[in-house]
């Protein structure tokens, strides 16, 4: 039995309901890049009224998700350079973010971080673990104690959300992120700050450069022959 559509609808739902799927639906490409996107159309497929799709529309717009052409939205093309750009913004604030948690993290903390990440390693799926990847900084983030980092850290993640859904397919790249979260909070259990900051740095630059890799030209067509608009604009 082929598997449900992403869209499908199933009893009406409540505006949290329908941004919740809509921004899903965007993140994981069930809604690709380019796409053109339809009031009435989502109406259908969400079996719910105009109302809330329209507030689920106007947030995701405010993420950056959804952008507007004259009367029609689309959802947002896929920029490689501002997704390469917000990797080096990355690194400045998960630097910041990494120090501060040396200050503030107790053992605790850390113990409950690093139980999530354990879960990811016991037979989680494809969307599970890309879930606990995303939990992992932000609940990082919260350990600075400083609620401009982790909106920031948040938005980062946004942004380079659908793109990190195209790398996670890869065989190996579970069992790293979990060697390298782990020692992450090895490191500012120790209060190693810099070091800390530094595995972040290194981290996040291997995601990049995985992205760089799988974004190769010959990927990007393959994308696109798929209907996935991928601007290379530097």
């Amino acid at each position: 039995m082929p598997p449900e559509p992403a869209l499908a609808p199933t009893q009406p739902e409540r505006g949290p309901d329908v941004y919740s799927r809509l921004r899903s639906a965007i993140l994981t490409l069930d809604l690709l890049p380019g796409e053109k996107l339809s009031e009435r159309a989502l109406e259908g497929m969400l079996g719910t009224s105009r109302t809330p799709i329209r507030e689920a529309l106007l947030r995701l717009e405010g993420e950056g998700l959804i952008r507007r052409q004259g009367r029609s939205l689309r959802v947002t093309s896929l920029e490689l350079a501002e997704v390469l750009e917000a990797f080096e913004y990355r690194e400045h604030i998960e630097g910041a973010v990494a120090h501060l948690a040396c200050q503030h993290a107790t053992p605790d903390d850390l113990a409950r971080i690093q139980a999530v990440l354990d879960a990811g390693q016991q037979g989680a799926d494809t969307a599970a673990w890309f879930e606990i990847g995303s939990d992992f900084h932000i609940m990082l983030a919260r350990l600075s104690r400083n609620r401009f980092l982790v909106r920031a850290v948040t938005d980062i993640l946004t942004r380079i959300e659908r793109a990190r859904w195209i790398m996670c397919s890869l065989p190996s790249a579970r069992d790293e992120a979990h060697d390298e979260h782990s020692q992450i909070l090895r490191l500012i259990a120790q209060k190693r700050a810099d070091e800390a900051a530094e595995a972040l740095k290194l981290h996040a630059r291997g995601l990049r450069d995985i992205l760089s890799e799988a974004l190769s030209q010959h990927s990007r067509a393959g994308l696109r022959a798929r209907g996935v608009d991928v601007i290379d604009r530097a």
